[in-house]
């Protein structure tokens, strides 16, 4: 390639995603990047900013969470006849099981040029493949494909090279600047605040939150949640929550724009995140990022985030869960300093930028070799 010459950097993803858009905005605005993309829904109002509409391809497929998702599939002569005329260096598929499948088929079916590189975003390597064969037979070709895969968990990094994937940079999407902190910040935070902003879909289990809040609630007169975020599992939620007696403690406020949800971060002294599967969570990070204490399901990726011990949060016993508010009166005086903790945690490792630098100096060098 001619190194004076931007690379052609097609995004395939789902362009409705904050995620997607979170690369986007690191990608954009860059000299040496000329940015394109494919959606298999459509776009966000916030892409029309950075990516012409010339530029984009919407799929407009409605995907259902759970999977089974025959029609994305289905879009693969559209999109390939449109990458064929994009010519692309390279293809930046987010999401393997769907997205990475539509890059690796339109390679081969069209004869494209462009290399493949995989961003793992968790649910598509540490679920997925164990849903039955083919499904871990397309994640394997997928991965095979990619001249270069990114994961946020050094767990998720080792299941890839386990699946076949060659190299693998692991750095976690993290955020993209540091919320202001000072003193009277910390001064709002309410000692028994709990905050929980995953989704409402059966891999996050909720309803585990709603069991643990509820051990602490049992023990605590002054313990309240607020639970944001939306999902199929809502008004079940909602009922367990009418039923345990803790709907005057528990506030649903569904999905919330960026500068709510930072509000909610600040009053909160704790968080949970109890899914059955994960890798590094964004939302983890910025809850950190805003001083609180993470309260976390026993998966490999959450205690490297929360060190060993774990420093910097909780990983709540849920066989256990009466002992929960023991445990958390335990760490009262240490609030403060595992607040501050967190926030210099993130400042150093969770932020994005840096991390997107180093990433793109290896797909130079990988470039500056075909």
């Amino acid at each position: 390639m001619n190194p004076s010459k931007p690379l052609r950097w097609v995004l395939i993803g789902d362009g409705e995603s904050p995620h997607l858009l979170k690369w986007a905005r690191a990608l954009a605005q860059r000299p040496d990047i000329e940015l394109w993309a494919a959606s298999s829904r459509g776009f966000l109002p916030e892409f029309d900013w950075l990516i012409p509409a010339g530029r984009r391809h919407a799929m407009n497929t409605r995907p259902e969470h759970a999977g089974g998702n025959l029609g994305v599939f289905k879009q693969l002569p559209g999109l390939g006849a449109w990458l064929a005329e994009v010519d692309a260096d390279w293809l930046h598929a987010h999401y393997l099981t769907s997205h990475g499948t539509l890059a690796w088929a339109a390679r081969r079916g069209w004869r494209l040029r462009a290399g493949i590189i995989g961003s793992a975003w968790g649910s598509d390597i540490l679920v997925t493949p164990q849903q039955g064969w083919a499904y871990r037979w397309l994640t394997r070709k997928v991965l095979q494909a990619c001249a270069l895969s990114t994961s946020d968990s050094q767990h998720m990094s080792g299941v890839m090279k386990t699946l076949g994937a060659g190299e693998v940079m692991t750095f976690p999407f993290g955020l993209e600047a540091m919320p202001k902190s000072s003193n009277a910040a910390a001064s709002r935070k309410q000692p028994w605040l709990f905050f929980a902003n995953r989704g409402l879909e059966p891999i996050y289990r909720p309803e585990r939150v709603i069991a643990a809040f509820a051990a602490v609630a049992a023990q605590v007169p002054e313990a309240r949640l607020v639970v944001a975020n939306d999902g199929s599992l809502r008004e079940p939620l909602q009922q367990q929550v009418r039923d345990l007696g803790l709907a005057e403690r528990v506030q649903f406020v569904g999905r919330l724009d960026a500068t709510t949800q930072a509000s909610h971060y600040a009053k909160s002294t704790w968080y949970f995140s109890l899914p059955q599967s994960d890798s590094v969570s964004v939302s983890v990070l910025e809850a950190m990022a805003h001083g609180c204490v993470p309260l976390l399901s026993d998966l490999p990726a959450n205690h490297e985030l929360l060190g060993e011990p774990t420093q910097r949060g909780l990983i709540v016993d849920e066989a256990a869960l009466p002992g929960l508010p023991a445990q958390l009166r335990a760490l009262s005086d240490r609030l403060p300093a595992m607040a501050a903790a967190n926030r210099a945690w993130v400042a150093e490792h969770g932020l994005f930028a840096p991390a997107v630098e180093k990433f793109l100096k290896r797909v130079k060098e990988l470039d500056s070799t075909t």
